[in-house]
């Protein structure tokens, strides 16, 4: 195997970077400096408890960290986009969203306008 997929660090740094998780905030939940955690996040092994210990802070399994792989997720979101189905799946919209609300706006301001001008001629 190459060393980029059994490098345990550089897998660490990746599901972390897709959980959106900073490596201080990851150093926060696990009692250790953020210095620490780039320590791991460079060391191609990682001693069982500590990726245990990490790998519940990120949400997965020991495992799920050994097995990642870059290509995996890749083909994970191509296949769930490829067969996706449903009311959504080939929604384009033919409108800018925000000219609507600006135009829904204006009506119910003229209302308003409308209704405060029958108000004061009475």
């Amino acid at each position: 195997m190459a060393e980029t997929i059994q490098h345990l660090g550089r897998k660490i740094s990746k599901i972390r970077e897709l959980r959106g998780m900073k490596q201080d905030a990851l150093a926060a939940e696990l009692g250790i400096s953020q210095q620490a955690i780039s320590k791991i996040e460079q060391s191609a092994d990682i001693d069982d408890e500590s990726l245990a210990k990490i790998a519940t802070v990120l949400g997965v399994t020991a495992d799920a960290i050994k097995s990642f792989s870059e290509e995996a997720v890749l083909n994970y979101f191509n296949t769930f986009n490829d067969n996706s189905t449903g009311a959504f799946n080939n929604f384009n919209c033919t409108f800018n969203p925000i000219d609507k609300v600006v135009e829904l706006y204006e009506r119910l301001l003229q209302a308003e306008k409308e209704k405060n001008d029958l108000l004061s001629k009475k």
